[in-house]
């Protein structure tokens, strides 16, 4: 074997769908109004996916237009040939970066006026238009022009001749909440906000492309939609909201799987891997699988979580380590070195969601996604 075609999958690796992001894009796609576009949120590797492999199957679903948070994940997009519409949802606040940016017709958010002037004295020196996107901040409370200022900000910008106001956008804070709750209350007071913005801006000739709803504010009211909808977790195949029904049949694009290393016998009363929080009550078959805490496996997870072997559900016990954690198989002694475990993700008839992981950490299912290291390969099936 060379190093051109070795098998990734001998210790652990990540499964991708690509063609499970392509369905779910069109899925998503049919509870859109026709003159209603999608922006592909492939920010973090693209949730941990591989963002090249998002992004093209994406595109092939339905989706115009490309998220990402940091310049690297355009440049990585465009070094791809992706030439699809894409903008930085994070501030870029310095000359270079804000020049490549140009370079690769990629179009930056702007927050303030200094930005604004930043960006206009670089296209002028270029002599070129560039495509712009202004933020505004209706509760979010992160990013974005403070409310008061952004018509000012709007003003500002459609004077600088070398820019073009292209969209305006805001971000929604609680819209995968409950529905009639204060997380609602929350929500309607940003849209109105951002739809006060609008009114006041009505009179405006330019073209603009407004988008205010994530995945959850996708599902969560047509009203929201607007010109654009920016969706990230439901492209994955989850909805934002757990409990929560949509029209849309999405379908997980990942897995997370694992060998079993070694299988070993031991009595009753046997402590298993650190700290021994684990100690067996009988005589117990154990299988070591070459998986850990360096891989994005929480320690939190620590003799909480099950995996899947053959469709099956296994109990993992003690403490996860770094490397490697220990699973009980004692109910099925046909289990050999090498077996395949699903640690996250589709096996037969069965899933392990990481709503069912966040459940147990304390976390989220976004979380969870992006935790997976560069030590597990992305193998595209």
């Amino acid at each position: 074997m060379t190093i051109e075609n070795i098998d990734f999958r001998q210790r652990a690796w990540v499964e991708v769908f690509p063609e499970a992001i392509k369905s779910n894009t069109e899925e998503i796609r049919n509870i859109l109004s026709e003159d209603c576009l999608l922006m592909a949120v492939v920010k973090a590797d693209g949730y941990g996916h591989g963002s090249v492999t998002v992004a093209k199957a994406a595109l092939a679903g339905g989706a115009s237009n490309l998220g990402v948070a940091t310049l690297q994940e355009a440049l990585d997009l465009r070094k791809a040939g992706i030439q699809s519409p894409i903008l930085v949802l994070g501030n870029l606040i310095n000359i270079d970066d804000l020049n490549i940016c140009l370079q690769l017709d990629l179009m930056p958010t702007l927050s303030n006026c200094r930005e604004a002037l930043l960006c206009q004295e670089i296209a002028l020196s270029q002599g070129k238009s560039w495509k712009v996107h202004i933020k505004v901040d209706t509760g979010m409370t992160r990013l974005g022009c403070d409310f008061d200022h952004v018509y000012d900000l709007i003003s500002l910008v459609d004077k600088l001749e070398n820019l073009n106001l292209h969209g305006l956008y805001s971000h929604l804070a609680l819209a995968d909440g409950s529905l009639n709750s204060c997380e609602e209350t929350v929500t309607l007071q940003q849209q109105e906000k951002f739809q006060k913005l609008l009114s006041r801006i009505s009179s405006r000739k330019k073209p603009l492309c407004r988008h205010l709803a994530n995945s959850a504010g996708t599902f969560r009211d047509q009203s929201l939609h607007l010109d654009m909808v920016r969706v990230g977790l439901a492209l994955y195949g989850y909805s934002p909201f757990e409990n929560f029904a949509n029209d849309c049949s999405l379908k997980p694009a990942l897995a997370v799987r694992a060998r079993v290393t070694l299988i070993r016998d031991v009595p009753a009363g046997t402590g298993v891997s650190y700290g021994h929080t684990f100690v067996t009550q009988r005589r117990s078959r154990l299988a070591v699988v070459g998986i850990g805490y360096a891989d994005g496996i929480n320690r939190a997870l620590s003799g909480e979580m099950f995996v899947l072997i053959d469709g099956e559900l296994f109990p993992q016990i003690g403490s996860i380590t770094m490397d490697q954690l220990v699973i009980d198989i004692t109910a099925r002694p046909d289990i050999e070195v090498g077996s395949v475990v699903t640690l996250l993700g589709e096996d037969g008839a069965s899933v392990i969601t990481p709503y069912q992981w966040s459940q147990i950490t304390g976390s989220i299912p976004w979380e969870i996604l992006c935790s997976f290291k560069y030590r597990l390969p992305r193998v595209v099936i």
